[in-house]
């Protein structure tokens, strides 16, 4: 049984965060000048890998950039991982398709708590295996109840218990986000295709977006993500599952990286019981508007009007 929780008792401690990347690497190119002066070895200031860090450091918003610029950043990821792990990752910048807009549907009948869909989105999206990070969340609930907050997130025993069903959480793509509204660099936003994503090195880690968001749908780095080299998917994202870096929120995207391509998320398509649903809601032909047409559905607080793009069904 795999344990959703969120451990949060590493604080930030010691380690350098992106506040404070400038000022080293401030420190460090008066430094490297002075060892030109002065006839001594440069070292890491005229690497490759600083060069690489100082362009990345200093380039726009993802939404502001041409796509030259995107292109040249993703290379620049591409060799740093090289240079960081030793690995090729294969990383896309690759835009919405038009005429698309994402839903998911959550079959509470069919779902066993099984968790298999927490362990491949754990694969698929490169989340630290130091912190146990997880973007979804399975609620045990109780007959006749329908808020997963009076449900038990944290169950760690065999499953199906008799008596009991379960409900998956997790960022509901909202059409009015509150995250994006709370953000105050404007690091998240919403794509055409209804993903809400972030753009990490904007991302300053004020924690505003986690506050805001009614859903958990948001998690937060406190130390320097973790993924042994050899288990790194290496088909990544921009706006998706690359390696992020200590000080950063992070979320579900609908695995932007493989639905992108019209593929299923990892979650989809790892549940054994065919409880969760996913696909274009403008195409009235797909299973997700099948279900919408023909189940009585309906989404946690919709009372707050954030219009999420992710319902809940029963057969």
């Amino acid at each position: 049984m795999k344990d959703n929780k969120i451990d949060k008792s590493d604080p930030p401690e010691n380690g350098r965060t992106r506040r404070s990347f400038l000022k080293g690497l401030s420190i460090a190119a008066a430094a490297g000048s002075a060892g030109l002066v002065t006839g001594g070895c440069t070292g890491e200031v005229a690497s490759e890998e600083m060069g690489l860090k100082w362009e990345e450091y200093f380039k726009k918003n993802y939404r502001l950039m041409s796509q030259k610029e995107k292109d040249e950043t993703v290379e620049r990821l591409v060799k740093l991982a090289k240079i960081r792990v030793g690995v090729d990752i294969q990383m896309s910048n690759q835009a919405p398709i038009n005429n698309v807009l994402y839903g998911y549907a959550f079959n509470i009948s069919r779902c066993k708590g099984y968790m298999d869909c927490v362990e491949a989105c754990v694969q698929e999206n490169n989340l630290d295996r130091k912190s146990k990070t997880q973007y979804i969340r399975l609620f045990e609930m109780e007959p006749g109840k329908l808020d997963p907050s009076t449900g038990d997130g944290k169950y760690h025993h065999e499953v199906p218990v008799e008596d009991k069903f379960y409900m998956g959480v997790q960022c509901f793509h909202c059409e009015n986000a509150p995250c994006i509204k709370a953000c105050p660099t404007k690091a998240t936003w919403r794509e055409p295709d209804g993903i809400v994503v972030v753009d990490y090195d904007w991302c300053i880690g004020c924690r505003y977006c986690l506050a805001a968001c009614p859903y958990w749908g948001r998690r937060f780095n406190w130390g320097e993500p973790q993924v042994p080299a050899e288990e790194i998917n290496l088909k990544q994202h921009y706006l998706g599952n690359r390696m992020r870096m200590k000080g950063v929120m992070e979320k579900c995207t609908f695995c932007v990286q493989r639905t992108r391509q019209g593929k299923l998320p990892a979650c989809a398509n790892a549940c054994p019981t065919g409880s969760r649903i996913f696909g274009n809601l403008l195409d009235p032909d797909s299973e997700i508007r099948f279900v919408l047409k023909t189940k009585k559905v309906f989404r946690f607080k919709e009372e707050l009007g954030t219009d999420p793009k992710f319902w809940y069904f029963m057969d």
